[in-house]
């Protein structure tokens, strides 16, 4: 699924027209949403029963270039990382 088709689902299962549906997705995931916000800030956000959006550093270390296996230096980062909850993994888990 991508973002058009979410945005779709959501005006779709809210009853919200499309327009007001896009604001709600961009308010939440886009660059500028709360979600980016909230990581950048440090915090973590937490949805019961989905999951946690947290920020996690990456420190610098030595890679290789995978054309010529040269060694190349990888800056240290702060990535975004996904921890899901418990209700979810059993959601995808059920019935297997």
């Amino acid at each position: 699924m991508n973002k058009g088709q979410l945005i779709d689902e959501v005006a779709r299962h809210t009853d919200l027209a499309k327009p007001d549906a896009t604001r709600v997705v961009e308010a939440l995931f886009g660059p500028e949403g709360i979600i980016a916000r909230e990581l950048r800030s440090g915090e973590k956000v937490q949805v019961t029963g989905f999951g946690t959006f947290l920020a996690r550093r990456r420190a610098a270390r030595q890679g290789r270039d995978p054309r010529t296996g040269d060694p190349v230096a990888i800056a240290a980062a702060v990535v975004p990382a996904f921890k899901p909850g418990q209700q979810l993994r059993d959601a995808l888990n059920t019935g297997r």
